[in-house]
């Protein structure tokens, strides 16, 4: 094949397919065609393979698989300018567009127009059951609001001083949902406000290659935050656990949804303790995820030594709460004054975790094939 440009032949699998599903089903088209696009790819392989697959699967996800050049040259630049504005920075995958919101059937009250606009959207999916957006909001499968993620993330001890990155698309609401995040944090950065219109030309009219810049940033973040558990955040959060451990925030939704209804009805002191109460088991400890439990992409186990020293990055330190990465044991009130408190050190694993899917678009794009975030690699990196 050389230097022939060679375009994959395109099919699917079903999801979480076991290693006998890719012999029969994948492996004689690969052979007859030699590269395979596997389109809807979202775990579908089976989290339950033999340690030598899970090994390969682990060489494959975190060495063999590489965004293209451009990319990560793009993604770098990003990183070197907000690391410029501050020593440390957080990183927030927000998913609060149109298209997420309709497909996750929740109600965020906008009143009629939201009702309207939602639910044209979410007729593009036709099996979509009927939900009750009260019922899913308390049983924590809506995302969070940038309001309910700033008030999280100040209850947790991030003050207004913090450099906060956001990782998104057009956010429903545009800057009117963003306004009161962007209150709790003042230094809030984007990829359209770290570079110019002429460098992300090559970027923008892909989705996808979006995404991935965002997920570089992302993944060089000292501290991750997601206000939901899609597809995205766990990636995120494996690579992270994979490559030395960096703390990554998830949101306990169905606990913290109490608390934003009560809110009003606290000081702001009893409403900040009750969220570090409810976070113990979501703030991304090294130890936080028994080995084995979870999804593959987001707690790859078998890819890592009991010695955690072996993959340890040398710049990082784990400290006990994320917070303190921004300051010393500090707690932030909403209105951006600082005081200590003392450190939650109870710890517990959560079973009851809430699932999203990503509703991204992956672009079919000549010549290469999708790697993690959906963002295009050629076929040359695939050096395994």
């Amino acid at each position: 094949m050389g230097n022939e440009l060679i375009i994959p032949h395109t099919t699917r699998v079903p999801r979480k397919c076991n290693a006998e599903c890719y012999q029969t089903r994948i492996q004689p088209i690969l052979n007859k065609k030699h590269a395979v696009q596997l389109t809807k790819f979202d775990y579908r392989l089976s989290n339950h393979l033999d340690t030598e697959l899970q090994k390969l699967r682990c060489r494959v996800n975190y060495h063999a698989l590489k965004f293209t050049d451009p990319i990560i040259q793009m993604g770098k630049k990003l990183v070197e300018r907000i690391r410029k504005k501050s020593q440390h920075f957080l990183a927030l995958h927000l998913r609060f567009e149109s298209d997420m919101l309709a497909f996750s059937g929740c109600y965020y009250g906008g009143g009629d127009k939201e009702r309207r606009e939602l639910g044209k959207i979410r007729k593009r999916w036709k099996t979509l059951r009927v939900t009750n957006p009260d019922k899913e909001r308390k049983n924590g499968k809506c995302p969070l609001t940038p309001e309910e993620v700033g008030l999280m993330l100040r209850a947790l001890g991030f003050g207004k001083d913090v450099h906060i990155y956001i990782a998104s698309g057009e956010i429903y609401g545009g800057e009117k949902t963003l306004a009161p995040l962007k209150a709790f944090f003042p230094n809030f950065y984007t990829k359209e406000t770290l570079a110019s219109k002429e460098e992300l030309a090559p970027f923008s009219s892909f989705s996808s290659r979006m995404a991935a810049l965002d997920f570089i940033v992302c993944d060089e973040s000292d501290v991750f935050v997601s206000n939901n558990n899609g597809n995205m955040a766990r990636m995120l959060a494996g690579r992270r656990r994979y490559f030395g451990h960096k703390p990554t925030i998830r949101p306990n939704a169905k606990k913290l949804y109490k608390m934003f209804t009560d809110r009003n009805n606290m000081t702001w002191e009893e409403f900040s303790s009750h969220v570090q109460k409810q976070q113990i088991g979501f703030m991304g400890d090294p130890m936080e995820v028994k080995p084995g439990r979870g999804e593959f992409h987001e707690n790859p186990s078998a890819c890592i030594c009991e010695d955690t020293n072996v993959k340890a990055r040398e710049d990082v330190t784990i400290p006990q709460s994320p917070a303190m990465i921004f300051g010393e044991g500090t707690d932030s009130a909403a209105d951006g004054t600082r005081r200590s408190f003392g450190e939650v050190t109870d710890r517990r694993i959560i079973e009851d975790e809430q699932y999203w899917f990503d509703t991204d678009y992956m672009e079919n794009e000549v010549g290469g094939i999708q790697s993690i975030g959906g963002a295009t690699i050629s076929l040359r990196e695939l050096n395994i």
